[in-house]
């Protein structure tokens, strides 16, 4: 089995889509291993998204990460890196397929209520930055 990590970002909690997000990869045939609600800080938001830091969002970016509480869960299943990449959509929301995440429900390509894994090593990575083994079943 595969593991990924899945965000619903703070635009997504504040929006109170949650429960839809949940619905949706449940629905899929996706097992949610591990849940939890953290509000990150800015310097823990930059540690997170290191990887964009010479990129011209990156401000942006970890500013609005870091600006109210988000979900962060493992995901669960056979090609469940591509299958969530799939529920979620384009990172443009406006590229997004009809019926994914991203299309119905995102209002500009940073807030775009979700984030996951693109890789099995980012996964990896990206997993350990929020959990850790006793907390996923």
């Amino acid at each position: 089995m595969e593991r990924t990590l899945s965000i619903i970002k703070p635009d997504g909690v504040e929006r109170k889509l949650v429960g839809e997000v949940v619905k949706r990869f449940e629905g899929a045939g996706i097992r949610i291993a591990a849940v939890k609600m953290v509000h990150l800080t800015k310097d823990q938001a930059r540690l997170f998204y290191a990887v964009h830091r010479e990129r011209p969002f990156f401000e942006s970016l970890t500013e609005f990460m870091s600006s109210g509480p988000l979900v962060a869960m493992v995901l669960e299943g056979e090609n469940v890196i591509q299958k969530n990449r799939e529920i979620m959509g384009a990172t443009n929301y406006k590229e997004a397929a009809p019926g994914t995440l991203r299309h119905d429900f995102a209002t500009d390509i940073e807030k775009n209520v979700v984030h996951g894994s693109d890789a099995p090593q980012t996964a990896n990575q990206e997993i350990a930055f929020f959990f850790n083994a006793l907390e996923i079943s």
